[in-house]
């Protein structure tokens, strides 16, 4: 009964059940003046729902980023406009051991604020753009996948003011059918 009791508290703090989300009241600060809205990365009239959100648990803990639930091979789409700079599509494989970390396949987009949105745990060979390709938001850049640091297959989306990812992230705004929001775990998000 204990063992269970374990899982199902890795698996809630996982989900983002246990985010904090003290960083709402901190927004401001954080953001420092960035207050673009994003739009959610993946086709528009599609709805995936938040696994893990800004400062949660599991693998969010000091992080301001979000995941989204996706099958392999999900479409994924530019959240803003910009130009990518990095580029990896090489890595086959996933899990949660430390051996994972810092291996995901992802993409890299510089924005014209020099803030840099991050696409990670893409699928083997799933990069659909090259370094220093001209992006606009809503366009087609990778598939979905579970390599890296992935216990299933999402799409890690996190913007930085680095191009690696860092300590220097920051909660971003997406565009919703309730307008300009903070994402939260849990909740499902349609693509508008």
């Amino acid at each position: 009964m204990k063992l269970l009791w374990i899982f199902l508290w890795i698996m809630a703090s996982s989900c983002g059940v246990l985010q904090n989300n003290s960083f709402i009241s901190r927004a401001d600060g954080l953001m420092q003046n960035h207050f673009f809205a994003y739009a959610l990365p993946y086709e528009k009239g599609t709805t995936h729902v938040v696994v893990q959100g800004n400062e949660s648990l599991f693998s969010h803990a000091g992080d301001y980023a979000i995941d989204f639930k996706m099958k392999r091979g999900t479409k994924v789409m530019a959240a803003r406009d910009g130009i990518v700079v990095r580029v990896r599509d090489s890595t086959k494989t996933g899990g949660i051991g430390k051996k994972y970390i810092g291996t995901a396949n992802g993409i890299v987009i510089r924005h014209s604020d020099s803030t840099y949105a991050h696409y990670l745990h893409l699928q083997y060979k799933g990069a659909l753009v090259s370094v220093g390709d001209t992006i606009k938001q809503g366009q087609l850049i990778g598939l979905s996948g579970s390599t890296g640091f992935s216990a299933f297959p999402h799409l890690h989306f996190e913007v930085t003011r680095q191009t690696g990812i860092s300590r220097e992230d920051f909660p971003v705004l997406f565009q919703t059918r309730k307008g300009i929001k903070f994402l939260q775990p849990l909740r499902w998000y349609k693509a508008l």
